[in-house]
């Protein structure tokens, strides 16, 4: 049975009352524009570089949050496959990638390249989403493949069919490239690096991001790691138990097929 809601996933729970609350906050505050990055004045003029580390925060118009919640309420999925922990801990541990390699590509590479036309990073967690969207990509399997065609007859003369072939998770993708979409170039720059990103994460070519985790104490998860720990040793206890009982009941019944046996084999007159 598939479960519902945030079921299994307060991380994600979490972050989706995170980003919309700190929209909120952002909007009635009118903090706005200390969240996004122009490379020319924030960083070259004003050299305001803890805008860095701020700018993947909070997204700045209505539309992202509501694709970017909605995207997030999607790829809870992946919390539920990995575990809260695991989950939290990439938020956490790939957090200064996609927020550093953004701003910096866009600065050094990016920007001298357009001749300063593209100079604007739109604020939000983009590349974090992204990053996620490709562990959904590469780790959640597809149920189904359809063709859309633009005619009835689907095949041609040599019985090969034509169109275009997608698979169930198709509309998946449809609420993220919108997000990507919505201030170009700057948010396809931030989705772009947030897909390579979660690929290299695929790859163990982020380091300190694979291995690492989050202590248990920080996701309350103390008590539900000793009630695991104390059901595996309930179980491993039952299973060494119900081995013990097989091992002697195969040994009693080769003991009284030995007696029987050779009670048998004396009227058969062996030796």
């Amino acid at each position: 049975m598939l479960a519902s809601g945030f079921t299994n996933a307060p991380v994600s729970q979490a972050l989706v009352v995170a980003t919309v609350a700190g929209a909120i906050v952002a909007s009635l505050t009118d903090t706005k524009y200390f969240l996004w990055i122009e490379v020319r004045p924030h960083l070259l003029d004003y050299l305001q570089y803890w805008r860095l580390l701020t700018w993947p925060l909070v997204f700045t118009n209505s539309t992202e949050v509501l694709f970017g919640t909605m995207t997030l309420y999607q790829l809870r999925v992946i919390e539920r496959l990995w575990g809260s922990r695991k989950f939290a801990s990439f938020i956490v541990s790939t957090y200064i990638y996609t927020a550093l390699i953004p701003p910096v590509l866009l600065a050094v590479i990016i920007r001298p390249l357009s001749f300063g036309r593209v100079n604007y990073l739109p604020a939000g967690p983009t590349a974090l989403i992204f990053a996620l969207l490709a562990q959904y990509h590469a780790t959640i399997p597809y149920s189904y493949k359809y063709r859309l065609s633009s005619n009835v007859a689907s095949t041609t003369s040599d019985g090969q069919a034509h169109g275009l072939l997608l698979t169930s998770k198709a509309t998946s993708y449809l609420l993220p490239l919108q997000l990507a979409l919505s201030q170009l170039p700057g948010s396809a720059i931030a989705a772009g690096v947030g897909w390579i990103l979660g690929f290299a994460y695929r790859r163990e070519l982020l380091p300190g991001t694979v291995k690492w985790r989050l202590p248990y104490w920080i996701l309350g998860g103390v008590e539900q790691k000793q009630r695991y720990d104390s059901l595996r040793r309930r179980m491993e206890g039952e299973a060494g138990r119900a081995s013990a009982v097989e091992t002697s009941a195969g040994q009693g019944g080769a003991r009284r097929r030995g007696g029987v046996g050779g009670f048998i084999d004396q009227f058969r007159g062996s030796d």
